[in-house]
């Protein structure tokens, strides 16, 4: 779990700008919890991460801190939490997951990621910072633009569990299997 803590904070540095949301490979590293600890530990390291931003450690793509919940791009952040619980859910239905599975609970929990960080940045934007956007604008910028590079994780987190799997089974040292 405190691998994947710590590689979710080396990813929030790892970010290729678009307009409005940073791409980050936190993402990835969050869904790879999910896939390979399961739901409950993989979502204990996204909370681990989630906790030590927040008291101050400046491991979010912004910074660090209590008051890094105003940001808009926080929900983000709660997504990926909910995110690799439900990707490890789907995932570890089966003992031996197959390369579908695995892809589509990397999809499912990209949907939870975007659903939550969509609506909370629509939410502060609306009644925080009052600045406003329109669902066309949220759509096109923290959809549209940042969704690709996303799908792409996808595929290659479903690749490296699937490789993964087989090397976890035989050690069982603990693992999420």
């Amino acid at each position: 779990m405190a691998l994947f803590t710590a590689l979710t904070a080396a990813g929030a540095f790892i970010r290729i700008p678009i307009p409005v949301l940073p791409f980050t490979l936190q993402f990835l590293f969050t869904t790879m919890a999910g896939l390979l600890l399961g739901p409950v530990r993989g979502a204990l390291s996204v909370l681990c991460y989630l906790v030590l931003g927040l008291i101050g450690l400046p491991i979010f793509s912004d910074g660090g801190g209590i008051f890094y919940v105003l940001q808009p791009t926080f929900g983000y952040l709660i997504g990926f939490l909910a995110g690799a619980f439900i990707t490890g859910k789907i995932a570890h239905r089966a003992n031996a997951p197959s390369f579908g599975r695995l892809l589509a609970a990397c999809f499912a929990g990209l949907a939870v990621v975007y659903i939550l960080g969509m609506a909370y940045y629509w939410l502060i934007c609306t009644f925080y910072t009052k600045s406003g956007i329109g669902i066309g604008a949220l759509f096109l910028y923290c959809f549209v633009l940042a969704v690709p590079g996303d799908i792409f994780l996808c595929f290659v987190s479903a690749i490296a569990a699937k490789r993964l799997y087989p090397v976890l089974i035989k050690n069982k040292k603990g693992v999420g299997l």
